[in-house]
This record gives C-alpha cells, sequence and structure tokens, in this order.
C-alpha cells in the first residue's frame, strides 16, 4: 500500500506537452459516510511565465466539487467559502490544503480507501489537466497533507 501511496499521489499531469501547469500530490479523503461531504488537496505548479486561473473540477467517481478559500486571513477558527477560481500566478506553486484552498466534493460515489480516482481540472488557459487522486482514511492514517 505504501507504494500505491507514494505512486499515485506523485502523479504529475499536463494538459498537453506545451502546458506549463502540472497537477501532483492528490488526495481525497474517504467521506464519513457514503455520498456525504469530502475533500480533496493536491498542488499545481505553473512553470510558465503567465498566470492562470483553476476555473472547475470534476471526478471520475461523480458529484460536485466546488472551489474553497478561507474567508479572511490569520482568522480563527478558519471560515471557507466557495469561489469561481483560484489564481495560480506564473512561476509558483500553489497548494490545495486543509485550512487553505481545497476542494470540497459533494455527492461522489462510494470511495474506496487506497483506490485512485481521477480528478479533471479545468483552467483558464491550460485547458484541462487530469490527476490521479489516491483515496485515504484519516482514520487509519492516511489522509494527511504530509502525504505530499
Amino acid at each position: 500500500m505504501i507504494t500505491a501511496a507514494a505512486v499515485a499521489g506523485c502523479t504529475a499531469a499536463r494538459a498537453s506537452a506545451t502546458s506549463s501547469i502540472a497537477a501532483t500530490a492528490a488526495y481525497v479523503q474517504v467521506p464519513s459516510s457514503a455520498g456525504a461531504t469530502t475533500v480533496g488537496y493536491l498542488d499545481i505548479r505553473n512553470n510558465g511565465s503567465a498566470s492562470d486561473e483553476l476555473l472547475s473540477v470534476t471526478t471520475s467517481v461523480g458529484g460536485t466539487v466546488q472551489l474553497r478559500a478561507p474567508d479572511s486571513a490569520n482568522v480563527s477558527p478558519v471560515v471557507m467559502r466557495t469561489v469561481p477560481d483560484i489564481d495560480i500566478p506564473a512561476g509558483t506553486m500553489v497548494q490545495l490544503v486543509p485550512n487553505s484552498y481545497h476542494l470540497l466534493i459533494t455527492g461522489a460515489k462510494p470511495l474506496v480507501d487506497g483506490k485512485d480516482i481521477t480528478l479533471s481540472l479545468k483552467f483558464a488557459h491550460a485547458g484541462t489537466v487530469t490527476v490521479l487522486a489516491l483515496v485515504t482514511n484519516p482514520n487509519n492514517g492516511g489522509g494527511s497533507y504530509f502525504l505530499n
């Protein structure tokens, strides 16, 4: 299982050979009950000279994906809000991690710990980038952003 986690969690994906966007280290937590809301995390690197925006995400297990961001900086507890896009500045890596930008997934088919799902990320300029996301269960030691 460690090998599967290493391979799935580190699979990089690009829209095309000329795309400047790469997505890596993706994982999704098993929800507390089937069909319940869960979260997804990943790293998005923009190796280009122009910024881009993540506009939407779909999954291979259906459901609805919302882009989420903190409502205010340096406030506790962290209050999240849905945003229309996530800016990916040129020459940077944006991490979708707990208490920051992340994916909120609702209504997906059952997720199985240790299996992969596909995330399709739609960008304003780079088009669609797909990446494998490892399904992890935080109750048995998986699902930590320390996997990244």
